[in-house]
């Protein structure tokens, strides 16, 4: 920790940043492999659970949690295997 209450106070808004970004990241991660998997499967709501997905990475994108050019990549990804099938 920092001597300074400056310092202190910087530390501890880091760490709360730190913890929402990682609870951003965790949920577009989740809602990938829910996406993924139900195209995989062949199910019916698969175009529901791509849309969720590409919602929260627009999402994370416009917060600053991920580059844009990853959440480009990812959609494209996503919305490529959707197609294939």
């Amino acid at each position: 920790m920092s001597t300074s209450k400056q310092g202190n106070k910087v530390a501890r808004t880091a760490e709360r940043r730190r913890l929402r970004n990682r609870l951003v990241r965790r949920s577009v991660k989740t809602r990938m492999v829910k996406a993924k998997s139900s195209v995989d499967g062949g199910e019916e709501s698969a175009h529901q659970k791509t849309t969720l997905a590409i919602s929260s990475i627009d999402k994370a994108v416009s917060k600053g949690i991920i580059h844009k050019n990853k959440g480009a990549r990812l959609k494209s990804r996503l919305m490529k295997k959707l197609n294939k099938k």
